[in-house]
Parts: C-alpha cells; sequence; structure tokens
C-alpha cells in the first residue's frame, strides 16, 4: 500500500467516456431498510476501497431491533465509509454523497449531507405507503428541502428487475439485489474496482447460480447507469494514500480484538479460552475466535454472564489464559466473579465493548459510559487495571498489552471497546510475529523439599506466583475468603486484611511503571485535548485543523485508564485549560479531577454516535 498511482490495467478497467476528477477523499453513506443490504453495500465499498489503496474509516449503524418494522425510521439502517488519498483516523464528517433506498432513510439523515453533495435516492420507494411508514405527512422530495443538494432519482428497483430477468427469480428476490445495482452505479460514480465484489459474489452465492447471477446482473447494471445516464458529469478518482510500508488487511475492532487475544496467547504459550453469554455489540469477538479450534482456541458459550465469567476463572486457575467478553448489562451480571478474581490474584481479562445504556439502553449504539462502573463497579475494595482501544486496528495491540500486565502483575485487567470500534473497520498493518516481543510467565516449578509452599510470597511488582494446579509440592488453599499474607491461609485478622488491601492496590498502581508514558502530538502549552478510547480519531484530527488556524492546541490520549501514566500530571500541568471529550457525562474528567484538580472543561455526549470533528474543531475554538 505504498503506491501513489492506479495501475494501467485497473485505469483501462476504469475507463469512462467522461471525465475523471481527481479528488483527495470522499465520504458516502448508504442507508436503508434493514433488510435492504446496506451493510453488505457497505462492507464491499470498504474491501474494494482497502483493494485500491486508499486509508478507509468506517461506521456502520445498526437498528436497535432485531425485526424492525420495514420503511419505518426505527428500521433505517446505514454504514457509512470515508475513503482517502491520505491517513485519516474517522469515518468522516459531512457527506459527499448519500444513498438513501426510502423516505425514512432520506429524513433521518439528509442534515448530515454537505451543500452541494450528491443525493441518490430509489424513486421506486417514494410512493403513499412508504411515506405512511415514515411518518410523512408530504414527500420530503417536494418543496425547498433538498434544493442545496445534487439529487439524482433512480428508479432502482424497476431498473434492477429489468435487469435479472430470466434467471428466474421471484419479484421479491429480485427487489433484493438492488443493493448490488446501487453498488455498482457508487462504484462507477467513485471509480471502484468491482470485480472484487463479483469474485465475492461468485463464492457467497456458488450453490445458488440463479442468484448470484441476479446480483451479477445488478451490480453491472448499477455501473453501466452511471456511464450511460446524465445525471453525473463526471466520475471521481481517489489516489492510493502513502501509508507505512507493509502488508494491510481490512479489519473490523471485534475481528482485530478476537486476533489480538490469539497473538497473546501464542506470545506467551498459553491455550486460549473464553467464556461468554451472548450480548449485542460483543457476541461478534466469540463468533470469531470460534472459528480458530485448529489453533487451540476454547470458546465456551455460557449459560449465563455469571457462569462465563466463572469458567474463565477456572481457566486462569489451571494455569491457562482465560479471557470473558460482554457489554455494559453483562459486566454488570459478571461483577462479583471479577472480585473473586481480585481476591484470587490471577490473570483474567474482562472485555467490555461498551453501548448505550442504562438496562438494555441502546443495545446497537455506541456510547463510553462503562469507565466508572470499570473502575468500581464491584463490592470492597478491589481496584483493577483497566486499559481503552483506540480504534478497529488498535484492538489487536490492546489485547495483547492487557494480557501481558495481567500476566506480569497476577490480577484482573478490564479492556474497554465500543460499539463504534467494534463495528467500525479500518486497514491493519499485519505485524511479523516473530518480531513480537514474547510475554515471559514463569510458573514456580515443583518442589520436594518438604517446605510449605508460599502463594502470596511477592515479587517487586507484589505479584505473587502462579501456581498450577497438580504440581508437586505446591498445594495451597483458593477462594473468595481473605488470604493471610505469604502463606495463604484463610484470615480474619483485621490487620492482615488491612495489609492485603493495600497490598491489592500496590500492585495495581504499580502498573504506571510497566505501561508506556502519554504522549502529546502539537503545543505543549494553551488548550490540552485529553482523550481516551474511540474518541481518538475526532480528537487528534480536531486539534490538527484547530492549530492550522493559529489556536495554541496539544492533545494527549489516554491508553491506560487506571493506573494513570506516571507522567500524566506533569503533562496537565503545562496548560491553561484542559478538554475531555466524552461519549457520557464526564467519567473520565471526575477521575481526572479527583486526582489532579486540573479544574477539566468537558465536551460530553450521549446521542449514540460518535463526535464529528466539526463539533470538537468549534468547542476548541471557543477555548484555545
Amino acid at each position: 500500500m505504498s503506491s501513489t498511482s492506479t495501475s494501467p490495467e485497473l485505469m483501462e478497467f476504469l475507463d469512462s467516456s467522461k471525465p475523471r476528477q481527481a479528488i483527495s477523499g470522499v465520504t458516502v453513506r448508504l442507508v436503508g431498510d434493514s433488510g435492504d443490504g446496506m451493510q453488505l453495500l457497505g462492507t464491499q465499498l470498504t474491501n474494494v476501497s482497502a483493494l485500491a489503496g486508499n486509508d478507509v474509516a468506517t461506521f456502520p449503524d445498526f437498528p436497535a431491533e432485531i425485526r424492525a418494522p420495514r420503511g419505518t425510521r426505527a428500521g433505517v439502517s446505514g454504514y457509512q465509509v470515508h475513503f482517502a488519498s491520505e491517513e485519516i483516523f474517522t469515518p468522516g464528517d459531512g457527506l459527499d454523497a448519500l444513498v438513501a433506498m426510502n423516505p425514512a432513510a432520506l429524513v433521518t439523515n439528509i442534515g448530515d449531507l454537505k451543500p452541494a453533495g450528491y443525493l441518490i435516492l430509489n424513486r421506486d420507494s417514494f410512493d403513499a405507503k412508504d411515506l405512511k411508514l415514515a411518518k410523512l405527512d408530504q414527500d420530503p422530495r417536494q418543496g425547498d428541502r433538498l434544493k442545496p443538494y445534487h439529487v439524482i432519482e433512480v428508479p432502482m428497483t424497476t431498473l434492477t428487475r429489468t435487469a435479472v430477468e430470466g434467471t428466474g427469480l421471484s419479484v421479491k428476490e429480485a427487489d433484493q439485489c438492488k443493493n448490488f445495482f446501487a453498488m455498482g452505479l457508487v462504484f462507477w460514480l467513485y471509480g471502484r474496482d468491482y470485480r472484487p465484489t463479483l469474485r465475492f459474489i461468485e463464492a457467497k452465492f456458488k450453490h445458488l447460480p440463479a442468484v448470484a447471477e441476479a446480483n451479477r446482473r445488478a451490480l453491472t447494471a448499477g455501473w453501466n447507469y452511471g456511464e450511460t445516464t446524465e445525471h453525473f458529469a463526471s466520475t471521481y478518482q481517489v489516489a492510493p494514500a502513502r501509508l507505512q510500508l507493509g502488508t494491510y488487511k481490512n479489519v473490523m475492532g471485534n475481528q482485530a480484538l478476537a486476533w489480538g487475544l490469539m497473538a497473546a496467547a501464542e506470545l506467551s504459550g498459553k491455550e486460549l479460552f473464553v467464556g461468554a453469554y451472548p450480548i449485542t455489540p460483543a457476541s461478534d469477538v466469540l463468533h470469531e475466535l470460534s472459528r480458530y479450534k485448529h489453533f487451540g482456541v476454547r470458546t465456551f458459550q455460557a449459560e449465563d454472564e455469571i457462569a462465563a465469567v466463572c469458567s474463565a476463572i477456572g481457566v486462569s486457575f489451571g494455569g491457562g489464559m482465560g479471557v470473558t467478553v460482554s457489554s455494559g448489562p453483562g459486566i454488570a451480571l459478571k461483577t462479583e466473579g471479577m472480585g473473586l478474581a481480585v481476591m484470587l490474584e490471577l490473570p483474567l481479562l474482562v472485555l467490555n465493548i461498551q453501548r448505550g445504556g442504562p438496562s438494555t439502553g441502546l443495545p446497537t449504539k455506541t456510547e463510553q459510559a462503562d469507565l466508572l462502573m470499570a473502575m468500581f463497579g464491584r463490592n470492597g475494595e478491589a481496584p483493577l487495571p483497566i486499559i481503552a482501544a483506540r480504534s478497529p486496528a488498535d484492538c489487536f495491540d490492546a489485547a495483547i498489552e492487557a494480557w501481558r500486565i495481567a500476566t506480569r502483575l497476577m490480577t484482573p485487567v478490564v479492556l474497554l471497546s465500543d460499539g463504534y470500534i467494534a463495528n467500525g473497520a479500518e486497514p491493519w498493518r499485519i505485524p511479523d510475529l516473530s518480531k513480537l516481543p514474547k510475554i515471559e510467565i514463569r510458573h514456580p516449578a515443583a518442589q520436594s523439599s518438604g517446605e510449605p509452599f508460599r502463594p502470596y510470597l511477592r515479587d517487586e511488582y507484589l505479584s505473587r506466583p502462579w501456581a498450577v494446579p497438580g504440581t508437586s509440592g505446591l498445594m495451597h488453599r483458593i477462594g473468595g475468603l481473605e488470604k493471610e499474607d505469604v502463606t495463604g491461609n484463610i484470615s480474619y485478622d483485621p490487620k492482615n486484611h488491612q495489609h492485603m488491601v493495600n497490598t491489592r492496590a500496590q500492585k495495581v498502581a504499580n502498573a504506571s511503571q510497566l505501561i508506556d508514558p502519554v504522549q502529546v502530538t502539537g503545543d505543549d502549552s494553551g488548550l490540552l485535548v485529553l482523550s481516551w478510547g474511540g474518541t481518538y480519531g475526532a480528537c487528534y484530527t480536531a486539534t490538527v485543523r484547530a492549530r492550522a488556524q493559529g489556536k495554541r492546541v496539544g492533545h494527549a490520549h489516554l491508553r491506560w485508564l487506571n493506573p494513570f501514566p506516571a507522567n500524566l500530571g506533569e503533562i496537565l500541568k503545562r496548560y491553561q485549560r484542559v478538554l475531555i471529550p466524552e461519549l457520557n457525562t464526564g467519567q473520565l474528567r471526575f477521575l481526572i479531577d479527583a486526582k489532579f484538580r486540573t479544574g477539566a472543561i468537558g465536551l460530553n455526549k450521549v446521542q449514540g454516535k460518535p463526535f464529528t470533528v466539526s463539533e470538537l474543531v468549534d468547542e476548541i475554538l471557543r477555548l484555545a
């Protein structure tokens, strides 16, 4: 992906009778009913853009209901793709093109389309029934509302039916191919090579030749429509990006998280076990890992969240890599088990793919509102290290780092992701596994001296030994009751309890000696934007834009939220103001002010959507 020009073969394939306009990047959103195949369309646009060498960032948006009523606003499904010839960090702000398959999709998304942007509509889906389902009193195409945009109405359903005639499909089946028609049109407009999608169709529908043929026809019909219609004056071309040299694969956050867990298991010489109960948006981690039994991965779909976490604790007790994954409501049920793991002082990874809450909340939408639960959501004094991934590709590295700390300090570690990261996608530079640092684990050897094993004899970081059950001479007590220091005997002594509570807390604090210091980009005085989790890309991009307008702005991103990096306090002192954007009501700001008394300013949003860069730039310009 280091090339900066399109190959002659591809240029010949993409040749059009219309002028080709070079642009640096484009943001497209594809929206329709949950059964219209918008996620498939978006995924294919992402994949072909990545294969073209562009940097890519995506934002899928799912309905909250599994079978939302067709044609309604609640049933709108969307997929936003930002591809560019330069490195990008967000799925884009304003839309350059919006493809809307019905009135509900149009009215719920039109506000994000830039003036003069392309608005491509399926004209066949704007009858009286569709308007009623979208709760519209009049056709949104009437009046002046759409005048700022370049509106292109395409009879997609009719043209698709015509394209697939003779394949033997029913009318209903033929209509399901219209997403491929829209795909072909978008591919033509932005010079995307549709040959990889033809290969996808062949592989996916190899046992359904009529369906495969219909989808091929619909795809090429959409392409040909763009070439022959007078609606478009030109096509657009986005050159490959200058990314770091290497081999790349397009990955989603949950996929990268699963692969990171497998890499951590390999680096530590452990078999990976994941105990989980299905929940949106965390289930895909379990689904992905279940495909790799041939790599020694063991997955257990438990009967409930309590069984899931306890099964993972059992694996850790047995000397394996125990992992459990869930989202907010499931993490709430795991808290007693997490407290048990704290008391046992065993390495365990607890993955929380955050979503909108409380309770069932917004199951398919994103939020960062579980930080305080990760920090304090257990009975008693039970601190845990907390790490947060910043992007889909970063999930791979975050998983490895979390396991490294868990095994070094003999403690459970919470890894935070969120729906935006989990379902988003970006190019991931495939690392050379042989060059990744090994995770050294030393289990105590068998002893025959007759001396009692001391399970709570600690090293310089206050970690206790990880004894594998059945090892000769290492018999010791285990359980949720307080242990006596060094011996591990059950103890109710008040002073011992105070000592053990302090020791466990200090052990977690010692992680600050093992993690990287926080880095600052931009200015070292003025306004500091402090971010965590999935807000990284928007915050980084916003600070770059603010500096381009002459503002003194720095940006620091926190990977570790407990403990904070050792140099964080010193960095905060340099700045006159600190802005903390969060997809919650101010949870990191609460922790920062409690520890550092910064008087930080919060920018908070709980709408189930990530920050746009423009939202952040506006606030930075107001404060800087």
